[in-house]
């Protein structure tokens, strides 16, 4: 006889899959996402390595004559240059022998400023021995030793230009404040290797001697501006330029640099170590020399608006290094991402205080963030960024330059990655403007499809985690109007190429990788799918024509053969938006439609398409249209086999689609097709001490399938009820099913789901059991 409770358990109604008839708040429809809503994931857009180093990528929007150039000729431009070639030297445009040539030299000593507007150097205060062009400067020579520079690049002229505008008083303040040189440390340590430079042939001896004096100089205190005979320092180096050696040069450069050059003498030691760094097998000199610390030390000290061009090409030689691996935690060590976020800071305030943007600075911006993207690939650039705030000033600076392509591609290249990162994704979703800016740049960039593709990713990887930035993305006005706008056309681009594709002779759609059009589809489609978790946006998209059409449209013309990553994102997006039964749902009109199309996918070899047709059959199963249309065209058969596939979540899904069937009494019989008990139990076995809402969905389903149980072994079966006795029993057995060897989160998570789901269905099925079961012999006890 049943008591009151045992036959208060009878009257139950079946259960089912969960339904959202009702309003649910965001943290409810969050924790149901196991069941019905998911994420989605990509891979970041991929960016191919650049061929050649250069300050603009052959991708720049900036047209050859609107931007300044990567290689540079020998042009003269002072009042008196030597330039030497192969028997002839050009004195201020005169080609002269090279007789004639030091015989000018003698009769006019070339004179040379320190930094470009100091007084000229007087001809006593020359060093003795360098008025002449010395024989190991002329051309031909040795491997190993001194010969002319023939690569194009900044030469001593440049280095040396004088300048015929008066003194101004600053400098002649600045004059008065050279420091005097001890006599004795002058000339017993640095004029003797002054005289090795301007004799010694052999390169390695003279970069040695470089080193040498570079070192006696820190030693002296020598270094900086304000000592006298500096001007004589720098005219024996700068004779040395066209010696042709890239290690000799960057050590001259290191010395000049650290004499602190400035204006044009800067802007050229600048050019001179861009052009050497322009070749990869010149990182290793770079990185022995310690150049990059000089380099530093300019944008650190010098003055951005004097100093810009010198600035362009010192930023553009720490790109090409900072692309370098085996330099990036050096560079970063140095300090580099203050510096680089300091000139940021700068140019953004320049310009807010000009209202213009400049393009100069526009030219060096682009150096600083692509240097920046470089090097977020290290975890110590992504923390530095975080503790500086950072990314608001970025974001800052790509709204004063929303015209200027190079840079907003590049700052995006930037979120792109550091938004693949949990703690960077969260510190740009909580600065609120940035929803408005990167809808700015689709609209503004709809057809570019480089910079949208990236910033649809990075609004995938806001709203995968964050129902908050869902809802404030939802909230800027046009926000998913641009988004369907972007997916019509690229839809059209991708119609368009596969149109031209097939007319074609293409290799299989398999073989390829997915089209530049596809590619931003997959992007939006994620981002779609994201959305939808919040209620607001899914109820809405649900409801939404033209989004509905595009997704079905989709899966019309597309299959995983064509775009796997395509066909699954699609299928995602529509499985989220089934959550939802609203009034007026696309989703729902289609339904049978839809159903048709995923058959397609059931019946592919491809597992993750399966798992996606198989989530969306679970949310569209609680109609009954639905489950007419399973049963009829056999897809319940699918469901049952695909319990054995021994993957978890396949096995919840198909599982939540039996479930749902049988709610209706007159399919629950479609249980015992195929050994549908026996995989139930088996599913509830294998998976039941890992997965307890799993195990929840089979006991669900065997109790709406034991509905009008008469006897436990002739609706089970003899042995799966033995077995079904045992598991339910030792499953309810908390200390049993909660010994795992978890950390304390994982069990928590387990006691969590086994205490509000599972137990509460489990105890009622176990007790129905019992009830309707002749116990014959004693049970086994379970190993696990």
């Amino acid at each position: 006889m049943l008591s009151p409770n045992d036959k208060k358990l009878e009257k139950l109604d079946p259960f089912y899959r969960p339904s959202v008839s009702k309003q649910k708040t965001s943290a409810e429809i969050i924790s149901e996402a196991r069941n019905a809503l998911r994420t989605v994931r990509t891979q970041r857009p991929f960016t191919p390595q650049e061929d050649q180093r250069k300050l603009f990528g052959p991708a720049s929007s900036r047209t050859p004559e609107n931007r300044p150039p990567s290689s540079f000729k020998k042009t003269v431009e002072s009042k008196e240059t030597v330039m030497m070639g192969d028997s002839m030297v050009k004195i201020n445009g005169v080609y002269l022998t090279e007789s004639n040539a030091i015989g000018h030299l003698k009769s006019h000593p070339l004179r040379l400023t320190c930094d470009g507007d100091f007084s000229e150097i007087k001809e006593q205060e020359t060093f003795e021995g360098t008025t002449s062009v010395p024989s190991h400067l002329r051309s031909g020579g040795d491997q190993g030793r001194r010969h002319a520079r023939t690569l194009p690049c900044p030469s001593s002229s440049d280095l040396s230009r004088l300048q015929t505008k008066a003194v101004s008083k600053a400098d002649l303040q600045e004059k008065d404040t050279e420091i005097e040189v001890d006599e004795v440390f002058w000339n017993t340590r640095i004029v003797p290797i002054l005289h090795e430079l301007e004799t010694e042939e052999n390169i390695e001896t003279i970069c040695a001697a470089c080193t040498q004096l570079h070192h006696a100089l820190e030693e002296g205190n020598m270094l900086g501006n304000k000592f006298k005979r500096r001007s004589i320092l720098l005219k024996t180096l700068y004779k040395l330029v066209d010696v042709g050696s890239d290690l000799l040069s960057l050590k001259l450069a290191k010395i000049i640099l650290a004499l602190k050059v400035s204006r044009k003498n800067l802007l050229n030691v600048c050019k001179l170590i861009f052009k050497i760094s322009r070749s990869e097998k010149n990182d290793s000199l770079i990185q022995n020399d310690s150049i990059l610390e000089s380099l530093l030390e300019v944008l650190r000290s010098e003055d951005l608006q004097t100093n810009t061009e010198a600035f362009l090409y010192c930023m553009g030689t720490i790109k090409f290094i900072s692309g370098n691996p085996g330099f990036r935690n050096e560079i970063i060590n140095k300090g580099a991402v203050d510096i680089l976020m300091d000139l940021i800071k700068q140019i953004s305030e320049n310009t807010k205080k000009c209202g213009t943007c400049s393009p100069n600075l526009g030219h060096l911006l682009v150096q600083v963030t692509a240097t920046l993207r470089n090097l977020v690939d290290s975890p110590l650039a992504r923390s530095k960024l975080l503790s500086i705030s950072a990314i608001p000033q970025l974001c800052t600076v790509m709204e004063q330059y929303v015209g200027d392509k190079d840079v907003c591609t590049n700052i995006v290249r930037i979120f792109s990655k550091l938004t693949s990162y949990r703690d960077c994704c969260a510190a740009l979703a909580n600065y609120s403007r940035c929803y408005a800016l990167f809808l700015n740049l689709i609209n503004k960039y709809q057809k570019k499809q480089d910079l949208v593709i990236r910033i649809v990713f990075i609004l995938g990887n806001l709203t995968a985690k964050n129902n908050q930035a869902r809802e404030q993305f939802s909230k800027e006005k046009g926000s998913i109007q641009t988004v369907l706008s972007l997916f019509h056309t690229f839809h059209q681009v991708d119609l368009h190429s596969q149109k031209q594709a097939c007319e074609g002779a293409e290799l299989p759609q398999a073989q390829r990788p997915p089209s530049e059009a596809e590619d931003v589809l997959i992007k939006l489609t994620r981002l779609l799918a994201n959305m939808a978790i919040h209620p607001g946006v899914g109820q809405a998209l649900a409801a939404s024509r033209p989004a509905v059409g595009l997704l079905l449209t989709t899966l019309e013309y597309k299959s995983l053969d064509d775009c796997e990553e395509l066909v699954i994102n699609t299928t995602a997006t529509i499985n989220n938006l089934s959550y939802y039964r609203v009034k007026n749902s696309v989703i729902q009109d289609k339904k049978l439609y839809i159903a048709e199309l995923l058959l397609k996918l059931l019946v592919s070899n491809n597992m993750d398409g399966v798992l996606e047709a198989v989530r969306v059959f679970g949310n569209l199963s609680q109609d009954r249209d639905i489950c007419d249309f399973i049963v009829q065209n056999n897809v319940h058969k699918f469901m049952i086999a695909l319990l054995d596939a021994k993957h978890q979540d396949i096995c919840f899904s198909a599982c939540g689609v039996l479930l749902n069937l049988t709610v209706d009494k007159d399919k629950r019989v479609i249980l015992k097709e195929g050994g549908g008990i026996k995989k139930l139990v088996d599913c509830l076995r294998d998976f039941g001490p890992t997965d307890w809402q799993l195990a929840c969905l089979v006991c669900k389903t065997l109790w709406n399938f034991s509905e009008n149980i008469t006897n436990a072994s002739s609706c089970f079966g003899a042995e799966d009820t033995n077995t079904l006795l045992v598991l339910l029993s030792s499953f309810l057995d908390e200390e049993l099913a909660l010994d795992g060897s978890f950390d304390q989160d994982l069990k928590n998570y387990h006691k969590f789901h086994w205490e509000t789901e599972f137990k509460p269905v489990a105890q009622q099925l176990l007790k129905r059991i019992q009830r309707h079961h002749t116990f014959l012999e004693p049970l086994p006890i379970p190993s696990f």
